[in-house]
């Protein structure tokens, strides 16, 4: 008995430890994995964006089709080949008909031929009723039809895959644009929530401080009451920056195709300071409206679109030429092998050489005629749209110009509002160490100063965002205006 004790005591002891060494190894059980902490640059980010995303990666099968088809347009001159082999069997049988000679006495006297004339002999009908037969065929085929419409398809396969190709880098600048102002987004968030944090923590110890000097009979109840409700106050802002900066972040890593989870280290500094760009309005709208990457897809849509629209009128308006030639030898009964003998003579084939033409596309009111003018309606749409779009391109770099102008003039600004901040701040400061202010007035001084910076600060990504905006609306590699200007860091 007190072996089987010991056994057991020893089984238990054994499953302690294994199951103390995985709970250490993997956390405890039912414990929710940490999130992982990764550093990021918006270059990194980009990349990662670039890769995992689902419908650029769709996007991409699409173009690698294009491409393909384009590659090996010139195959639309290859003719059709067609092989064919049946082995049947009727499902009814068939009546064969015909005469049977008489042999046995001419018929000359009957019919009162002169002598000498020669033999005639009579004939006699008969029916004979034959099985269901088997049969065994082979067919060999070529065609090849030529039309003025196979040189206008065979451009319209280039023109589908040059349009693809701009639809995805369409996709691509579009992602790294998104990418980036989120990226400069969840900077500002942070900073904001960082300043709304030190701004509770003061509140917190106005709260502390105006109790101590209500216990100790040196401020009135109504003080302890007014810190009470500024710090609590200042909780659901401080919990709403915080939920802004969760949610900026798990958006960011569904973006980049990472767990929602994924927390991030921003390895861009804050930016502190920009110079200010400068843009020649005028120019950039005239580029803008020839280059941005949607004016540039619409255009090349259009392109594409006319020239499907040729290739239909060619088919159907234009005579083509068809050539075929076949090979069918066959043989009846194939289980006799007598029958094979001349299988391969009974069918020799045939060539043939066709000029045709397709007349309803010469009656405009036939349906073909109506299909052209359908096509037509529908390039004339997509040339009003592009006209439209040109025009929305030139108010929408304007007001880009002028919010970075306005940015710009903010900045200033608030730059002076920050020098005065700073003023006051070291003041107080310098009171504070004579013993005239408080600590807690200090730390006000302190959140005013932070508030200030705050504001030039969210300006300066306000006119970077803006200046990520105008190079894709202008059709230039992002970063030529904006990169630089991170580069200004404290």
């Amino acid at each position: 008995m007190k072996r089987k004790l010991s056994v057991i005591a020893a089984a238990v002891m054994v499953f302690s430890g294994l199951a103390f060494a995985q709970e250490s190894a993997d956390g405890p059980v039912g414990a929710t994995a940490p999130p992982t902490v990764m550093k990021i640059t918006p270059d990194e980010a980009v990349d990662l964006a670039i890769k995992n995303n689902l419908s650029l990666q769709s996007t991409a099968v699409d173009l690698d089709t294009k491409k393909r088809q384009s590659d090996l347009r010139w195959n639309q001159f290859i003719p059709s080949f067609d092989a064919r082999v049946t082995l049947g069997r009727q499902n009814q049988g068939s009546t064969v008909s015909g005469n049977t000679p008489v042999i046995q006495a001419p018929l000359n006297t009957a019919l009162g031929l002169p002598a000498g004339s020669p033999p005639v002999y009579g004939v006699t009908p008969y029916s004979m009723d034959v099985d269901p037969q088997w049969f065994f065929q082979t067919n060999f085929a070529i065609a090849w039809q030529f039309s003025f419409a196979l040189f206008e398809g065979i451009r319209n396969l280039r023109l589908n895959y040059e349009t693809g190709l701009i639809s995805y880098e369409k996709a691509k600048l579009q992602t790294e644009r998104d990418i980036r102002k989120a990226y400069y987004q969840m900077l500002l968030a942070q900073e904001n929530l960082k300043l709304t944090r030190e701004s509770y923590e003061t509140a917190e110890r106005q709260e502390t401080s105006a109790r101590a000097a209500y216990r100790a009979g040196l401020a009135p109840e109504l003080q302890l009451l007014q810190a009470q409700v500024s710090k609590e106050n200042k909780k659901p802002e401080l919990d709403e920056q915080e939920n802004q900066v969760k949610m900026l972040k798990a958006q960011f890593a569904y973006t980049l195709g990472l767990p929602t989870n994924t927390d991030f280290e921003l390895i861009q500094p804050r930016v502190d300071s920009i110079d200010a760009v400068p843009l020649d309005t005028r120019q950039l709208i005239a580029d803008a409206v020839e280059k941005k990457p949607d004016i540039k897809e619409l255009k090349a849509q259009i392109v594409y679109a006319k020239s499907g629209r040729k290739a239909q009128d060619l088919r159907q308006n234009t005579p083509y030429i068809a050539l075929s030639w076949n090979f069918a030898p066959n043989v009846v009964d194939p289980w006799t092998p007598g029958n094979w003998g001349d299988w391969f003579k009974k069918d020799g084939g045939s060539f043939s050489l066709t000029v045709g033409m397709n007349l309803n596309g010469l009656v405009p009111l036939f349906k073909e005629g109506q299909a052209l003018k359908d096509l037509d309606n529908q390039i004339k749409i997509a040339e009003i749209g592009l006209e439209q779009m040109k025009q929305g391109t030139e108010i929408e770099v304007y007001n880009i110009i002028l919010s970075l102008q306005k940015a710009q003039t903010s900045i200033e600004a608030l730059k002076k509002t920050v020098e005065l901040a700073q003023r006051s701040y070291d003041s107080t400061y310098r009171a504070y160490g004579a013993g005239l202010q408080t600590f807690v007035e200090v730390k006000n001084a302190e959140d005013a100063l932070n508030q200030a910076k705050l504001g030039v600060l969210s300006q300066n990504y306000t006119y970077i965002m803006g200046l990520i905006d105008l190079e894709y609306a202008v059709g230039v590699s992002l970063g030529t205006l904006s990169r630089s200007e991170t580069g200004n860091e404290d």
